[in-house]
């Protein structure tokens, strides 16, 4: 059965149409499926009414959003902060809070993850850079809630309770949990360390459009909290999606920071340190991510996101290889895996 059929008898579905219908701004039957998404929302794709075309394009988004579900109040409050910042974001239409409902402008169909090569790769980094400095740049205490202590380790404790036990279907012994513990400390120690700014949190390669001008387009940012200073870089350079030689990722790293310390942003005077902190914040993720992927398969049914499993470990692995620390995660996984351990440096 196609996903056009399936709507038909989505009650959900049927609601949207029907405030579409007020609206007189679209044609409420030509609602499609624009994007699937890791969460409880949907996007469709409306064709605009001949007359409403020359202000608002040919097409337009709308969001469905379970109200009890995600979180629409924040999209809008988000919305306005990036576009005050100067970063290229949806523009909001029409609004239903009650019911999780949202018209906005379309970015198209074109995402990073499509269009990113080798010989594009340098010049798409520095634009979605430039638009993460300059949301950065606006940040002040107060204004998102924080990403503190606790939503960082309740993200991390995903991995053992995803991954390890419903993935691999394995238990942790009562040591092996307080050694996964004390990484667990020393990369919240280092994360909640850092300088805070406004972080997007899931700012990468399926979120970033590629658009006629104002390049990215930033989607998906309705979640976005006052939190660590490298978390959104990481999530980018450090990509699920998509993986970089580790000499790009260093070198888009090391222009970033120059060019965020020009700007006066805070990040740490030494490169090295900085470096660190990348590491750190894209180890959390990525803990959090291996966890996150299992639960949207075997809770939601969401099968493909196994897929980006290899990837994310990879990174996992690289990074807990390269720092005392973290070391007893390697050893975590190479038995839990079966691995015999790699010999490497150590910093």
């Amino acid at each position: 059965m196609s996903l056009l059929q399936n709507l038909t008898s989505d009650p959900r579905f049927e609601l949207l149409q029907a405030w579409l219908g007020k609206l007189n701004v679209v044609d409420a039957a030509s609602a499609r499926p624009a994007s699937a998404d890791a969460s409880f929302r949907r996007y469709f794709r409306v064709d605009v009414l001949p007359e409403q075309q020359s202000a608002l394009g040919q097409t337009l988004i709308v969001m469905d959003a379970p109200p009890e579900r995600e979180n629409v109040l924040g999209f809008v409050k988000v919305d306005e902060m990036l576009t005050h910042a100067g970063v290229t974001v949806p523009r909001i239409v029409a609004t239903d809070y009650e019911a999780g409902f949202m018209l906005m402008s379309d970015l198209g169909n074109t995402t990073y993850l499509s269009a990113l090569d080798h010989d594009n790769a340098a010049t798409m980094y520095a634009e979605a850079l430039e638009a993460l400095v300059k949301f950065q740049l606006t940040s002040q205490p107060g204004v998102l809630p924080e990403y503190d202590r606790a939503f960082l380790l309740r993200e991390m404790n995903l991995f053992p309770e995803w991954y390890i036990g419903k993935h691999l279907n394995a238990t942790l012994t009562e040591k092996q949990t307080a050694e996964l513990q004390g990484v667990f400390d020393a990369i919240l120690a280092n994360v909640t360390a850092q300088a805070q700014v406004y972080v997007h949190r899931d700012f990468h390669s399926r979120n970033l459009m590629v658009v006629d001008a104002g390049n990215p387009g930033v989607l998906d940012f309705q979640d976005a909290l006052y939190g660590p200073m490298t978390y959104d870089l990481a999530s980018l350079l450090r990509d699920a999606y998509v993986q970089w030689d580790e000499e790009l990722v260093l070198d888009w790293v090391i222009r970033y920071w120059q060019h965020a310390k020009s700007l006066g942003l805070p990040v740490s005077a030494d490169i090295d340190a900085f470096y660190k902190d990348f590491e750190y914040a894209a180890l959390q993720r990525h803990l959090k991510i291996l966890g996150l992927f299992c639960r949207l398969n075997y809770r939601d049914g969401k099968a493909q996101y196994l897929d980006d499993l290899p990837t994310v470990m990879e990174y996992v692995r690289k990074t807990a290889s390269r720092y005392k620390d973290l070391k007893p995660l390697l050893r975590l996984l190479d038995l839990l895996e079966d691995r015999q351990p790699q010999v490497g440096y150590t910093f």
